[in-house]
């Protein structure tokens, strides 16, 4: 099988911190894969680099054609921890705005956002302003923003973050819903009970190296454990180190993010349209 996106070597330092080791990892089509790891693990640095949005110090980052992760944004839907929508905008202009800017039509646009948007119960708040949503409707509508163009690969960072249990089950039962229809997800996490319940290979993160990568039952089988908090345990001795690669500041990053996957185009620049939440 081809995967889609392979990282070869990849390390990723911030001055004097290494971030990510050389790490080696492979996504194939169909599958659903956990990135668990605590705070500081380097999750996050590693989303960002198949996103695209960090270079890596060295290795390579590529897509199954062998081009560059970078050049290829376009199959990949991204849900970012701070959704960054832009909030005088409704819900749907949100997502019309994100897709035309991958060339997609508004009608198949819209033939997504209504398909995705039953099973999260969003249809009656598309035509809402996302300046007074809630977390979890702010969160369902990056999702939606994020599948509309039909991306190869799907990257979600914490999507469940400050949830309720009922939006948090929600997200997870879309997940379930993408598996089932052949998509390719990669759920970063640091509950091991949310990565069992939607994912079917597990990558635990500690400290910039893969500790393990493979099935919930594999994992068992080779750390001798009978839950995977005990294979989490067993894997991940050494102390875990304090969360640094996002010193920077969470609004400098959501800056990044969108000036990448949803530049601001003059028009809305000069109406003065607001970003944020």
């Amino acid at each position: 099988m081809q995967p889609l996106l392979t990282l070869k070597r990849v390390s990723k330092s911030f001055g004097d911190l290494h971030a990510l080791t050389e790490i080696d990892l492979q996504i194939n089509s169909g599958e659903i894969i956990g990135l668990v790891g605590s705070n500081g693990a380097g999750k996050t640095t590693l989303l960002r680099l198949m996103a695209g949005v960090y270079t890596p110090t060295s290795g390579k980052v590529l897509l199954a054609d062998g081009k560059p992760v970078s050049d290829m944004r376009q199959v990949l839907g991204v849900v970012p921890e701070s959704t960054g929508l832009y909030s005088r905008l409704t819900a749907w202009e949100n997502i019309r705005y994100h897709s035309r800017m991958h060339g997609v039509s508004d009608e198949d646009a819209w033939a997504r956002t209504a398909k995705f948007a039953q099973h999260l119960d969003m249809m009656d708040s598309l035509g809402r302003h996302t300046k007074g949503f809630s977390r979890g409707m702010r969160q369902k509508t990056a999702l939606l923003r994020a599948l509309a163009h039909g991306p190869s690969i799907l990257l979600l960072d914490e999507p469940t973050a400050g949830l309720d249990i009922t939006s948090a089950r929600t997200v997870r039962r879309l997940v379930n819903q993408l598996k089932r229809e052949g998509g390719t997800v990669i759920y970063s996490t640091h509950q091991l009970s949310e990565a069992q319940q939607v994912c079917d290979r597990i990558v635990i993160v500690h400290n910039g190296d893969i500790r393990a990568d493979g099935s919930p039952d594999l994992l068992l089988e080779q750390t001798q454990t009978t839950s995977l908090e005990e294979a989490y345990v067993a894997l991940t001795k050494d102390a875990a180190r304090p969360r640094q690669e996002d010193d920077e500041g969470e609004g400098r990053f959501t800056g990044w993010w969108r000036r990448f996957f949803t530049p601001k185009p003059p028009m809305l620049a000069s109406r003065g349209v607001e970003e944020g939440e």
